[in-house]
């Protein structure tokens, strides 16, 4: 592959002497769980989205849930109660709802952004609903403006989902500061990702927070007493201090990935692709994913492999027809399914050379 869609290699290899320092320092400290690496990321990644409290946790879907377990903790939710959710997500999403004892209301997503739709949310609300759970997709905010108004006006929690969203704000404010609580993956890929499986909630409430540290690690707030029923998903130290090394970087990046979805943008100039719409003035997309949408969309995959460029689809099959959500599904869902569709994700990322290839490839396609 000539130009791969993601070069892991060359991300990370930037910061090979940082590693070398941080493992040191992990190894020197003795300490790999719970120890100083981890509650300095707490504070500087809290301080990055502009959030009182971090809790580092094993992975995204183990921060989304035990956002969600914490509420129930705190009776702030029942079991049962309804979630709210797109059907076009990763099924990360859906996964936290039902793993907390909660049920996942899926709905579509506006077409022309492909982020959860506000009306779509109304038009889902019953008695039962206590949260709305909006993705960031691919990295570009959702209208947390208008979710914030309904669940204001419901009494409703506002739970982002921001595994794709590191450094993406509305109004000057970062994603992970505009609900209530957010969770975060730092899987590899990811903007600011870990050198493996890390995750993380981000929330301004003190009681959330402190339940959801309690979760974390066995439901224990002091060694041998366990208060609640918990879990062990806890971000050890040596991730916790890899992460730190790239979250100094992670404004620089965010410009990067800014500058060459502009180029993107500018560049492709072909009817037959459809260019993601460009986030209101106010707002920042984080161009985690450069999806555009085609509707000759495997023909155009297979003429981009031709020229030896990579690329992948994000995501073929929707939550809604999943086999573990479809047979529970009630409704249709054609926008979801129309975007799966048609979306196909090109190469992005800090350092990406070639890109003026992908440009004149996808220029030169001509739909069979």
């Amino acid at each position: 592959m000539n130009i791969p869609f993601l070069d892991l290699k060359a991300l990370n290899q930037r910061f090979a002497g940082d590693f070398a320092d941080a493992l040191q320092r992990v190894l020197d400290s003795g300490w790999f769980i719970q120890g100083e690496e981890l509650g300095q990321f707490e504070q500087e990644f809290s301080r990055y989205c502009g959030a009182q409290y971090c809790v580092g946790v094993g992975n995204g879907l183990d921060a989304l849930t035990l956002i969600l377990k914490a509420y129930i903790e705190l009776g702030r939710i029942a079991l049962k109660d309804e979630v709210i959710l797109p059907a076009n997500s990763f099924i990360a999403t859906a996964l936290a709802i039902s793993h907390a004892g909660l049920t996942p209301v899926l709905v579509e997503p506006d077409p022309r952004t492909s982020n959860i739709c506000p009306k779509a949310v109304e038009a889902a609300l019953s008695p039962r609903t206590r949260a709305i759970m909006p993705v960031h997709l691919y990295g570009r905010p959702a209208d947390v403006h208008a979710l914030r108004g309904i669940a204001d006006s419901h009494r409703l929690l506002l739970i982002e989902d921001a595994a794709q969203a590191h450094g993406a704000s509305v109004r000057g404010r970062k994603a992970g500061n505009l609900g209530d609580a957010a969770g975060f993956s730092f899987f590899p890929g990811k903007n600011l990702g870990a050198l493996g499986d890390a995750g993380a909630i981000v929330t301004s409430d003190q009681e959330l927070a402190d339940c959801a540290r309690s979760l974390r690690n066995y439901g224990s707030a002091r060694k041998y007493h366990h208060d609640r029923v918990g879990l062990n998903s806890r971000l050890d130290e040596l991730q916790a201090a890899f992460l730190r090394v790239k979250l100094r970087k992670l404004a620089e990046d965010a410009d990067a990935r800014q500058e060459l979805a502009l180029r993107y943008c500018a560049g492709i100039a072909n009817p037959a692709i459809r260019m993601p719409e460009m986030p209101p003035h106010d707002a920042r997309h984080a161009w985690h994913l450069f999806t555009v949408h085609a509707q000759h969309r495997n023909s155009l995959q297979t003429h981009l492999l031709s020229r030896g460029i990579e690329t992948l689809i994000h995501y073929p099959v929707p939550i809604c027809s999943q086999p573990a959500y479809a047979a529970s599904m009630h409704s249709s869902f054609p926008i979801s399914e129309e975007l799966a569709r048609t979306v196909l994700s090109l190469p992005l990322y800090p350092g990406f050379p070639e890109q003026q290839r992908v440009i004149d490839a996808c220029n030169d396609f001509r739909p069979s």
